[in-house]
C-alpha cells in the first residue's frame, strides 16, 4: 500500500473513529492511531474501537491490522435490518438494530459489536447516540478491564436497552395522547391515520428489537470461545430487560387496538342510533302519507266528503295515530 494510501486512511480513521483507546490495569486510557492497531496493542490490555460510518476500505484496513477472517470483514461491511449473532475462531460478531426518536418518531440505525481477544471493535451506522458514558466509567472503573472485552459488550448491550427504554417512553406518551383524544371527543379521520402510524411504528420496534432476546440468551447460555462463564449472567440480565421491553411494545400495540376497536364500535352503534330515528320517523310520515294519498285518488263515492266534520276528523285521526307512533318509538328509545 502506498502512502498517499496510507494517508488517506488515517484520514478516514481520524473522521470515523469516535474512540480508539487501550485500556490497560493501573494506567489511564491511551489514544492508540490505525498504525499501532494490531496484535501488541491488544495484548497489553483491552482496546476498544469505536467507528462511526466508516467507508469499506477503512473497514478492510482495520479488519487486516486486528486480524479479523475475510468472512467476518464481509458480513461487517453488508448491511444489516435484523439483529444476528455470529460466531469465529477468534472472534464473535453481535449487530444489534438500534432505535432512537429522530423528529418524533422512531429512527433505526445498526452497531455491530466485535467481540475478541483483548478487542473491541463497534461500529455505528445511522445511529447518533455517543458510547461517551460507557467509556468514562471504563475509564475510572480499573476493576472492569479484568473483566475483559465481552463484559464491556454486555454493558453496551445493557446500555443500547437504556436507548430502546427511552425511545418506548416517548411511544407511550403518544400512545397516552391518543387514548386521552379519544376518550374527549372520539376519533376523526385523520386520528385514524395517526393511530396507523404508531401501531406501524411500534411493530417496527418490536421487530427489531425482539430477536435480540434470543441473541442475548444464546451469549448467555451457548459455551462460546469469546464469552467467558463469568460475563454470562449479565448477558442474561440484558435478556431479561430486553424480553421486557418486547412486551410492552406489545402492550402498546394492543391497547392502539382496543381503542380503534372502540372508536368503530362507537360509530356503529352512532350508525345504528341514527337508522333507528330514521326509521321511526318514516313510519310516522308514513301515515299522513297514506291519508293524503287515499284522499288524492278523487273517486266520485267517498262519503266523508259530504260530512261537515270529516276534514277535522281525518285530521284530529291522523294526528292521534302519529302521536300515538311517537309514544311508542319513544319508549323503546328510538327517538
Amino acid at each position: 500500500m502506498t502512502s498517499a494510501d496510507d494517508m488517506s486512511l488515517d484520514e478516514a480513521f481520524r473522521r470515523s473513529a469516535v474512540a480508539s483507546v487501550l485500556y490497560a490495569a493501573g494506567q489511564p486510557g491511551r489514544d492508540i492511531g490505525l498504525a499501532d492497531l494490531g496484535p501488541a496493542a491488544t495484548a497489553s490490555g483491552l482496546l476498544w474501537v469505536g467507528l462511526k460510518d466508516p467507508d469499506e476500505d477503512l473497514v478492510n484496513d482495520v479488519g487486516r491490522r486486528l486480524g479479523l477472517p475475510r468472512r467476518a470483514i464481509e458480513e461487517i461491511i453488508a448491511p444489516h435490518r435484523r439483529p444476528k449473532i455470529i460466531e469465529y475462531d477468534q472472534l464473535t460478531l453481535v449487530v444489534v438494530v438500534t432505535v432512537e426518536i429522530v423528529q418524533d418518531r422512531p429512527g433505526f440505525g445498526d452497531t455491530q459489536l466485535l467481540i475478541g481477544p483483548g478487542y473491541l471493535l463497534t461500529i455505528r451506522r445511522h445511529a447518533e447516540g455517543s458510547y461517551r458514558a460507557l467509556r468514562d466509567q471504563l475509564a475510572e472503573s480499573p476493576e472492569f478491564l479484568s473483566r475483559g472485552s465481552d463484559y464491556v459488550a454486555s454493558t453496551l448491550l445493557d446500555l443500547l436497552a437504556d436507548r430502546a427504554v427511552e425511545a418506548l417512553d416517548h411511544m407511550e406518551a403518544k400512545v397516552e395522547g391518543v387514548e386521552h383524544q379519544f376518550l374527549l371527543r372520539g376519533f376523526r379521520e385523520m386520528d385514524i391515520r395517526r393511530l396507523y402510524r404508531l401501531r406501524r411504528d411500534l411493530l417496527r420496534m418490536q421487530t427489531a428489537i425482539a430477536p435480540l432476546v434470543e441473541i442475548c440468551r444464546r451469549l448467555a447460555r451457548v459455551d462460546m470461545r469469546n464469552i467467558g462463564a463469568d460475563s454470562r449472567g449479565y448477558f442474561n440480565e440484558v435478556a431479561d430487560r430486553i424480553q421486557r421491553i418486547v412486551e410492552s411494545i406489545a402492550g402498546l400495540r394492543e391497547a392502539l387496538a382496543f381503542a380503534f376497536e372502540a372508536s368503530m364500535m362507537i360509530s356503529q352503534m352512532q350508525q345504528t342510533d341514527i337508522t333507528r330515528k330514521l326509521a321511526a320517523w318514516a313510519a310516522i310520515l308514513a301515515v299522513p302519507t297514506a291519508v293524503a294519498g287515499i284522499y288524492g285518488m278523487n273517486f266520485h263515492d267517498m262519503p266523508e266528503l259530504g260530512w261537515t266534520y270529516g276534514y277535522p276528523a281525518m285530521l284530529a285521526g291522523t294526528g292521534a295515530v302519529c302521536g300515538l307512533l311517537y309514544w311508542k318509538f319513544r319508549r323503546i328509545k328510538w327517538l
